[in-house]
């Protein structure tokens, strides 16, 4: 499932060909994805300016001047293709603007969503609502992480996953910044101590930093809007490296379930 640097390198290259264009054509080969598309999406959209991009934990933000946002989400393998040369089965939604480019959201499995929501009471959209905190912003911080932890007894990892303490967080990501901070995936949270925490909070915005400036990570169908592949699973320490050597001490990296969830550790490492 494309992840939190995967959206933004996607919003990213959506802007170059998106931001001041005007929509002239809006082509639906389908009634839905995971969900029906929004009614009226069509006429929302045609004609419409796109003003500027964003994001918001894993959904990407299309923000046009008739305050309305699109709000897309990958779901498991969606992507944007950008000047296809061919059609595809897959090419769900198609985006076609003024000065002549093409953008289709593309998404075999259809686990992907659509959703057409007035701009000003974006944050208040109930998917939105009850999100913690960017982990890139200025929110994210040690004291918010440590009174969520505090008193729990459930495991550091499925916690970082949970949306409402971190927005955005996913599987890859945590099990590598867990690993950068030395902390045990399945360690009660309330048990973690201010130092680890002041740790762990440095080290989730660079892993995603790192990733978002390599392109994100390649995990099956995945690729940015351009087409090219993302390289940060090059970098991987832990993530999908099971019984190889960690590549901090050379212990076997270990995989344990959590959640339904595989999880890579290095038992050395992390404690």
């Amino acid at each position: 499932m494309p992840e939190l640097p995967e959206v933004e390198t996607t919003v990213r290259g959506l802007a170059r060909y998106l931001e001041g264009e005007r929509i002239a054509r809006v082509t639906l080969n389908r009634a839905d994805l995971r969900r029906p598309f929004p009614e009226g999406l069509v006429q929302s959209l045609t004609g419409a300016t796109v003003t500027s991009l964003g994001r918001r934990a894993k959904y990407g933000l299309i923000h046009t001047d008739r305050e309305q946002t699109m709000v897309f989400h990958l779901g498991m393998s969606g992507r944007w293709r950008i000047e296809p040369e061919t059609p595809d089965k897959h090419d769900h939604l198609v985006l076609e603007t003024g000065s002549g480019h093409m953008l289709a959201l593309n998404d075999a499995r259809r686990f992907g969503s659509v959703d057409m929501v007035f701009t000003p009471g974006l944050y208040q959209w109930p998917a939105f609502a009850a999100l913690g905190p960017e982990p890139l912003g200025e929110d994210l911080t040690a004291q918010h992480l440590a009174a969520a932890f505090k008193g729990r007894a459930a495991p550091v990892k499925p916690l970082l996953l949970d949306q409402r303490i971190v927005a955005g967080l996913g599987n890859i990501y945590v099990c590598e910044a867990l690993l950068r901070a030395g902390i045990r995936p399945d360690k009660a949270a309330g048990a973690i101590s201010r130092k680890a925490i002041d740790r762990l909070v440095p080290e989730i915005k660079a892993v995603l930093s790192e990733s978002i400036e390599a392109g994100g990570s390649t995990i099956r169908d995945y690729a940015q809007p351009n087409g090219e592949l993302g390289y940060f699973a090059a970098n991987w320490r832990v993530y999908g490296r099971e019984a190889q050597p960690c590549r901090h001490c050379g212990t076997p990296v270990q995989r344990m379930v959590q959640g339904g969830r595989s999880t890579f550790w290095c038992a050395k490492c992390q404690k």
